[in-house]
């Protein structure tokens, strides 16, 4: 609290009964408490949720190469991009979906099912055997206003540097359309031409997100509740299409994608 703002405070509680003045008082601090102060307790009950998504492939060199990331939506059910899903595996070598996560002390690598998927969302929804990840509350899509603080937490650049989940968080910048047209036809392509049809809204925030944090959930600061999922390259590709270079802009598509994946599939 600055001088300046102290100055003025103690010129209004010259005039105001005791019961009023700490009234103001409270509703002055509690406004005041800055995310600093409850970020870290709302990374804290996000971490457990997140997992690392890959493929593991026993007689490949490395055998596990992480692609993205996902979060817990179900105890055994996980939500990724589906773009960090590869379009094909090796089966005759084994290779197949995995995730990795922490659980107390151990990380953890176990295989995981593509159960169903929403392309034209860029959304899939994965299943593990084990109901073990504490699932992460949806929130309101609605809610989210432009200039609104949000975090994400996620695994940039894979797992290089080990799973250590990170936190960044920034403003939503605008709510704008995934999809704007392109100034040249030769930019067109039949992706492209199908998302023009059919545009919605994502979020676009003033936060770099990295190879790796596809797939991480954007989350309110103060609830930890999920309002949409970080996907950088698949909006990017549409909406920045006429960039010969691509901007460092990052994007969400909000959970009522998600929510329509879960209700569309309710046996997972």
């Amino acid at each position: 609290m600055t001088s300046h703002t102290l100055k003025y405070l103690q010129i209004d509680l010259n005039f105001c009964p005791k019961k009023l003045c700490f009234l103001i008082l409270t509703a002055f601090f509690v406004m005041n408490v800055s995310a600093e102060q409850v970020l870290p307790s709302t990374v804290k009950k996000i971490k457990p949720s997140i997992v690392a998504v890959g493929t593991f492939m026993p007689k490949r060199a490395s055998k596990w190469i992480a692609l993205g990331t996902g979060f817990a939506v179900k105890p055994n059910l996980i939500v990724t991009n589906a773009h960090v899903i590869p379009s094909t595996l090796d089966v005759e070598n084994l290779e197949q979906v995995a995730v990795t996560f922490r659980q107390n002390e151990d990380v953890l690598k176990v295989a995981a099912k593509v159960v169903a998927e929403d392309k034209d969302h860029d959304l899939a929804l994965l299943k593990i055997e084990q109901p073990v990840l504490p699932p992460l509350k949806l929130g309101n899509a609605a809610s989210v206003q432009e200039g609104q603080l949000y975090a994400y937490t996620g695994l940039p650049i894979g797992m290089v540097l080990g799973f250590y989940p990170v936190t960044h968080r920034g403003i939503v910048s605008t709510i704008t359309p995934n999809v704007i047209p392109t100034i040249r036809s030769r930019q067109l392509n039949e992706k492209l031409v199908r998302r023009l049809k059919e545009p919605y809204d994502v979020f676009q925030l003033d936060a770099t997100a990295y190879p790796g944090n596809s797939g991480s959930p954007l989350y309110d600061v103060d609830t930890g509740e999920v309002v949409g999922i970080i996907d950088k390259v698949f909006v990017q590709e549409s909406k920045e299409n006429v960039l010969s270079t691509p901007s460092g802009i990052s994007y969400a598509i909000p959970v009522n994608f998600i929510e329509k994946l879960l209700k569309d599939n309710p046996n997972y």
